[in-house]
């Protein structure tokens, strides 16, 4: 499970981010201080930091210098939304900028993709008695190797990995297969999701239809 630093001197957003990471399996440390985040990276290994700029203490830009040596990734989450301030989070070395307001579903989605890119996404995902392998793509039942193909598996990663929470059809085409979603496309996620279930003996009981939003895989 990676462990993600979340330093945010507003409390409010402090506390969504938390819950959002939480809820979809990671482990979180919420600083709401420059000082207390720098203690935290002194004594703890972090998997990614999610850094506000304008902190008390020691501001966003301090904290990156002390984490790029480490080699952890870092997302700023800020409202510096201006063009030079995200050139210039960047160029010292942010692997993401991302402006407030947010949406939960952006986060977690560049999250993803900067530990993929970093080599921290977790490996090995599993779900009920299903696991993947998402170096290899392979998959399995128990000891039963199964036979899925790329958007199977595509998707299947993708619900792991946001186990617990509702996503959205729109959302799940946008992310497994790219592009914009249209009526048609969304049929094209219901017939990907009915061909997993027949293929892992999954109900909805395990992956749940949620009316007009999309689909959750459940917590056990």
């Amino acid at each position: 499970m990676n462990h993600i630093l979340i330093a945010e001197d507003e409390h409010l957003i402090a506390r969504l981010v938390e819950m959002t990471l939480t809820r979809v399996g990671y482990r979180c440390t919420v600083a709401e201080d420059g000082r207390t985040a720098a203690d935290l990276i002194e004594k703890t290994d972090f998997d990614m930091a999610i850094l506000d700029i304008m902190l008390p203490g020691l501001d966003g830009y301090d904290l990156l210098a002390s984490l790029k040596p480490q080699g952890v990734p870092v997302i700023f989450l800020t409202a510096k939304s201006a063009v030079k301030d995200r050139v210039l989070g960047l160029r010292l070395g942010a692997d993401d900028y991302i402006t407030k307001p947010f949406a939960a579903e952006e986060l977690v989605a560049r999250m993803e993709t900067v530990l993929r890119r970093t080599g921290r996404g977790g490996r090995e995902l599993r779900a009920f008695d299903i696991r993947l392998d998402t170096q290899d793509r392979t998959a399995w039942r128990g000891d039963e190797p199964l036979d899925l193909r790329r958007r199977e598996f595509d998707l299947l990663e993708l619900l792991m990995r946001n186990r617990g929470a509702a996503l959205y059809r729109d959302v799940i085409f946008s992310r497994v297969w790219g592009g914009e979603p249209d009526s048609e496309c969304l049929r094209t996620v219901d017939t990907h999701i009915a061909r997993l279930r027949k293929k892992l003996g999954w109900t909805t009981e395990q992956l749940e239809t949620i009316y007009r939003v999309g689909y959750r895989l459940k917590k056990e």
